[in-house]
């Protein structure tokens, strides 16, 4: 497990002075990733909140070298810098061991970007995909996304008369990374620090690629304020809302067993995305389905670890 007094010799290479909302969970995950990760580091990243609020010329808060690309292309671009560095390294033009990382957030991992995401898998491409989660097109205005919960509300699954907030769960993305066997996958979030920094080791370590999924809650997506993200990311992960877990060598582990599960409406009471829910009845009928969701996957996920595990 990484230490924070080591963590705090590193170089900061994600700098101050950015754009980002009070409160943002996804640059806190930013910052975190890069503390940990060996250098030399070159960084991928498409359209999105981590674009806007970290590179509006002619500033930018990254001390390593950066590539943006489109919103779709993260992995596909990272293929392309990882194949022209391994010929260049063949060729002896290069002799640094570099490390190669993408991030991008839910709608650039689990909709827009997936094909790429899935074609870099199979072709065993070696880097890091990271996808900071806060759920939603935030960037944008606030859209659902396939990574949005059951009940949420979004500009485009507005909670109302028609519809109650999202129709439909969010899409099991780790479970549809694992089925393409990569070295390495974890689920974290930027409350459990050290769980962090510890999966960033053991995903670029990994021989071959490797994919993390770290939720990272939106102050002004999800409509809590912003000195609630650490404690929102603990809520998110003692409801088993977000489990803790990581995928390697065939192995299931859940890294993190609450002491006592909490319900999940203590992590939906502070959102304003979920407050449609506690206003009558029919909230407290999508409340229970949302806990029996999380408590099917939860069970699931507990025999997967019986199963498959270390």
């Amino acid at each position: 497990m990484a230490r924070l007094k080591d963590l705090c010799k590193n170089p900061e290479l994600f700098s101050s002075g950015h754009r980002a909302c009070a409160g943002c969970g996804e640059a806190l995950a930013v910052r975190q990733i890069l503390l940990a990760a060996p250098q030399p580091v070159v960084g991928i990243m498409p359209t999105g909140c981590t674009e806007i609020f970290s590179s509006i010329y002619p500033h930018a808060a990254w001390q390593i070298p950066m590539i943006h690309t489109a919103f779709e292309t993260t992995a596909s671009t990272a293929s392309g810098v990882v194949a022209a560095y391994n010929f260049h390294r063949k060729m002896g033009n290069i002799k640094d061991d570099i490390k190669f990382i993408g991030f991008a957030g839910d709608g650039g991992t689990y909709d827009i970007g997936f094909q790429a995401l899935s074609g870099a898998l199979e072709r065993r491409h070696k880097f890091l995909y990271v996808c900071t989660d806060n759920e939603g097109y935030m960037n944008t205005g606030i859209q659902r996304s396939s990574a949005t919960p059951y009940g949420a509300h979004t500009t485009t699954s507005p909670a109302g008369e028609v519809i109650p907030g999202k129709t439909m769960p969010r899409k099991d993305l780790m479970e549809i990374i694992i089925a393409h066997n990569p070295a390495y996958a974890g689920q974290t979030t930027v409350a459990f620090w050290n769980d962090l920094v510890t999966k960033v080791g053991k995903a670029l370590a990994a021989e071959g690629p490797s994919f993390l999924n770290v939720l990272v809650p939106c102050p002004l997506g999800w409509q809590h304020p912003g000195n609630l993200t650490i404690e929102m990311s603990r809520l998110a992960a003692d409801t088993c809302f977000w489990p803790i877990y990581e995928w390697e060598n065939g192995k299931y582990k859940i890294n993190y067993e609450p002491k006592e599960k909490k319900p999940v409406e203590e992590f939906m009471k502070p959102q304003g995305r979920f407050s449609h829910l506690f206003k009558g009845d029919a909230g407290k009928t999508i409340i229970a389905e949302a806990q029996r969701q999380i408590d099917a996957q939860w069970a699931l996920l507990h025999k997967r670890q019986e199963a498959f595990g270390a």
